[in-house]
This record gives C-alpha cells, sequence and structure tokens, in this order.
C-alpha cells in the first residue's frame, strides 16, 4: 500500500482501526465546509486561482514526471497492457495540454449566478430560476492522471469541492499532481481542501467513499466497465454514469472510401486506450471489394488485428473470424471487428444492438442517409464524416471535461461546466401569504 501524509491526513493503517473510514468522514467534513468560501469567489477569483494552478503544473512537471515514471515501472513490472500505460503515461506536452485545459476552463465565461429563467406570478412574486453548484462532487477514476487536472478545474470554476479517488496504477502521479495543485490554491489565498484526495487505496476505502452520502452530492465514476458497474451498484450517492466506449465507423455505399479510410486510422490507431477509440467497422455489402484492401493497407503499418465476418474475410484471408462477442467489445487495443450489413437499416440495427451509447459514426456523401443515421443511432455523440476521436471536452471548446455521460439524466456526452451545476429558485414579495 502506497502510504503517505499528505494534505495534514495520515493514511497509514494501524492495526485494529479503519483509519480509511476516519479519514473519509473528516475528508467530508473538510469539503463540506469549505464550500462556503467557495461560493464566496468572484470570477476573477476563481480564473486566477486556475492559471496560477496551470503555472504551477508547468513549473513542477519534473516532480510530477518523477511519479509518474514510479508508476509506468511498476505497470510494466505487473504486465499492464499497452492501451492501458498509454492511458497512465505522463509527458511533457501531456502535462501541459493538462495545464491549457485549465487556462481554458479560466477563460470560459462563470456561469455560476446565471439566471436561467425569471418570472412573476399572478399574486406578485417574483421567481428567479439562478444556476449553483452541487456542492461536493465525488471522483472515482482509475490510471488516468489527467483527469486530476481535469476534474479540480471544472469542480474548482463551478464551485464544487472535489474528493478524487484514483486508483493504484496512478497513485503516485495522482498524488503529486495534487500536491502541486493544492500548494497553488494556497499561494492564491484560497483553502487547499477544495480539492482533496484519497491516497488509501485499498477497495474497502473505495466502498466507503460511495457510501459518504452525508458530504458527497454527486459521484462520478471514470473508468472500466467493472469499475462503473461496481459504483452504480454500490453507492448512496447519486451517480453520473460515465460508460466505456464501444465505438462504430460505419461505412456507408455513398462514403467517400478515401476519406472512409484516413477516418477509421485516426479514431482507431491515434490513441487506442481511450474511451473514444473505434472498436468496431460496419461496412456496406456494395463497397467491400473496394474498401477493405484500402483499409488493410492503411492499418497494416500498426499491425491492427482485423476480426470479420465470413463476407469481410472473403476479401481479407488472412483476417480472424469474429466471434459474437467480438461486436461487444472495447478492446482498448491495436484489434478492430467488421461487420458486413446489406442496408443503412441494418447498420443502424448492428450499432444500437451492440453500442454502449458513447460515440458512433457514419461515412456517406448520402445527405438523406446521414441524417438518418443521426436520428436513429442512439448514443451521446452521433458524427457524420467526422473521427469519434473529437468526443471530448477540449475538443468541444468546454476546456476539459469530468467525463463522457452515457445515459439520459440530468447530463449525457462530454460533462463541462454547466453539467456540474444545479439550480436553485429565488422567490420575492411584499408580504404574500398563502389562503
Amino acid at each position: 500500500m502506497y502510504e503517505n501524509s499528505f494534505g495534514g491526513y495520515d493514511f497509514r493503517r494501524q492495526k485494529g482501526m479503519d483509519v480509511g473510514m476516519i479519514n473519509l468522514q473528516d475528508m467530508g467534513q473538510r469539503a463540506a465546509a469549505v464550500t462556503t468560501v467557495l461560493n464566496r469567489l468572484t470570477a476573477e477569483e476563481k480564473n486566477k486561482a486556475l492559471s496560477g494552478a496551470a503555472d504551477a503544473l508547468c513549473s513542477h512537471s519534473g516532480d510530477i514526471l518523477a511519479a509518474n515514471a514510479e508508476d509506468m515501472d511498476a505497470a510494466r513490472k505487473n504486465g499492464m497492457k499497452e492501451g492501458l500505460q498509454d492511458r497512465l503515461k505522463l509527458t511533457e506536452d501531456r502535462i501541459r495540454a493538462m495545464a491549457e485545459g485549465l487556462r481554458q476552463v479560466a477563460e470560459l465565461p462563470d456561469c455560476i449566478g446565471e439566471v436561467l429563467e425569471e418570472f412573476d406570478r399572478p399574486n406578485g412574486m417574483h421567481l428567479k430560476k439562478i444556476r449553483v453548484p452541487m456542492g461536493v462532487i465525488g471522483i472515482i477514476y482509475e490510471a488516468r492522471p489527467n483527469v486530476t487536472a481535469d476534474a479540480f478545474g471544472l469542480c474548482f470554476k463551478t464551485g464544487n469541492a472535489v474528493i478524487l479517488k484514483g486508483g493504484s496504477d496512478a497513485i503516485r502521479s495522482n498524488l503529486a499532481i495534487v500536491k502541486v495543485l493544492r500548494e497553488a490554491l494556497e499561494h492564491s489565498g484560497i483553502p487547499a481542501d477544495v480539492l482533496q484526495i484519497i491516497a488509501d487505496t485499498d477497495r474497502s476505502v473505495t466502498v466507503e467513499f460511495m457510501k459518504l452520502k452525508q458530504y458527497v452530492d454527486l459521484l462520478i465514476p471514470r473508468g472500466s466497465a467493472g469499475l462503473i458497474r461496481s459504483v452504480v451498484e454500490n453507492s448512496t450517492i447519486p451517480v453520473i454514469e460515465t460508460g466505456t466506449g464501444n465505438c462504430h465507423v460505419y461505412v456507408d455505399k455513398a462514403a467517400d472510401l478515401a476519406m472512409a479510410a484516413q477516418i477509421i486510422y485516426n479514431a482507431k490507431t491515434q490513441r487506442i486506450g481511450v474511451c473514444n477509440a473505434c472498436e468496431s467497422l460496419v461496412v456496406h455489402q456494395d463497397i467491400r471489394e473496394a474498401f477493405l484492401p484500402m483499409l488493410a493497407e492503411i492499418l497494416g503499418p500498426k499491425n491492427v488485428e482485423l476480426r470479420g465476418d465470413e463476407r469481410i474475410r472473403e476479401i481479407l484471408p488472412d483476417c480472424t473470424a469474429a466471434a459474437e462477442e467480438d461486436y461487444g467489445t472495447e478492446y482498448l487495443d491495436y484489434i478492430l471487428s467488421l461487420k458486413t450489413v446489406d442496408s443503412l437499416e441494418e447498420a443502424i440495427e448492428h450499432v444500437n444492438r451492440y453500442s454502449t451509447r458513447h460515440s458512433e459514426c457514419i461515412v456517406t456523401e448520402d445527405g438523406e442517409a446521414a441524417e438518418k443515421f443521426l436520428n436513429e443511432v442512439d448514443a451521446a455523440c452521433v458524427y457524420w464524416n467526422v473521427s469519434t476521436r473529437f468526443t471530448d471536452g477540449f475538443e468541444f471548446g468546454f476546456g476539459a471535461e469530468i467525463g463522457i455521460s452515457t445515459q439520459k439524466l440530468h447530463a449525457r456526452g462530454p460533462m463541462g461546466l454547466k453539467e456540474l451545476t444545479s439550480y436553485k429558485y429565488t422567490i420575492q414579495g411584499n408580504g404574500q401569504v398563502r389562503s
């Protein structure tokens, strides 16, 4: 277990004492207490603090990279898959991207206090519907240390305190990032407890965290299907489900085949270990013979393993036979399933059957076919002639994201600032009483 006295908390387990539980209660109290301070901050104060935090990440990149190197060494020794190692790995460029995410969040309009509706009642009461913070947000995530900075930036901008619970694979990286951010907050005159991290990686502590309803207003899991399912099933705190990404690209009979090949190459190979990577390809029968050799050629240098149905293998004899489970698998690897269809309708049916409701794409020059696909495919993000890799808060202009919501309650798709808020009504009158 990684032991640390970070942030004033001693996370070492003592024999006969549930230190994790004691500390969780303490952290929850601290987080709830600091929300009042957060609510008093002006937009200028929050933006200045975010800019300072971004600068601090860059100036302390050496410390963060040293911690990440330890995590990467442990990951390799433990046999972590290449795609997951890519999620875990930090570089100077990725730290600069984390910092840029914070700066972009600082530049975005502050939505807290926004009047969503305003109206008068016949009895003279004046009502306002006003955007407010959630309060305290908990984030449970796996080997993605960039989430640490993204979660802080978005939660802080929206006036929410945040408690982070990362996985053991990235614990050293996460602690290093949080240390830098907390010090930057204190330098800005803001209580460091607006950002806290649970350093104890024991699973029992994670379970206890899911039940901290007294202090935590919203819980957001990010990671594998198993992690998300565990949080959804065990949490007593309201959960926004961020789903896994079994993302499809459908190449229609009216597709620009060269464009389709480039889109698939990007969606599949640019980063294999991310939730918006393409995992499954659907090909119309009419362009099978012309397109599949082109696809095999462009994916060849990346050694992508193709798993296809019988009609695919007629054209690509070296293709592995696809099993039923292949069409529903998020590989996070250099593997791509392929399915042949005879119609747009069959393509839509296939995508909806195996989709995780994350990101789906059609490549076509037929506007009517595109509109049908966009309207009938049930996913948070549906693309027309665009790589699925753009399902990302940064790319959508949100500055960053807390996750990709694949559910339909409250928020869907990349969750930026407004998705981390609630609202309240204020009512002004002149002595009205109800008869």
